[in-house]
């Protein structure tokens, strides 16, 4: 049993907190995180379900590309990652989201 919860935080990197996933957040009741680059949308849909006790009703999942970044005459790229939007069912809400 405790291998299945360390499956699911091993999905489940962060949530990504901005003004368009807040955005996102209250009109559609979508929230978005960083995901594991290899997991897939039902892996992704039961790592939520399992750790934040809700209900999904669908996952959208992108892959995020580097950017090329410069720091004066530094340069090099950020990190590359993988990107879920979840939409939950009606009524429903995700604590983690809540900055009040």
């Amino acid at each position: 049993m405790a291998q299945v919860v360390l499956k699911h935080y091993d999905i489940i990197k962060r949530p990504i907190i901005t003004e368009k996933s807040m955005s996102l957040k209250e009109q559609f009741n979508k929230y978005t995180f960083a995901v594991d680059p290899k997991a897939n949308k039902i892996e992704i849909k039961n790592a939520i379900e399992a750790i934040f006790n809700v209900k999904v009703l669908s996952v959208a999942t992108l892959n995020v590309a580097a950017k090329d970044k410069r720091m004066g005459k530094y340069e090099g790229k950020t990190s590359a990652y993988k990107k879920a939007i979840v939409k939950l069912a009606e009524g429903q809400t995700i604590a983690a989201f809540n900055l009040d």
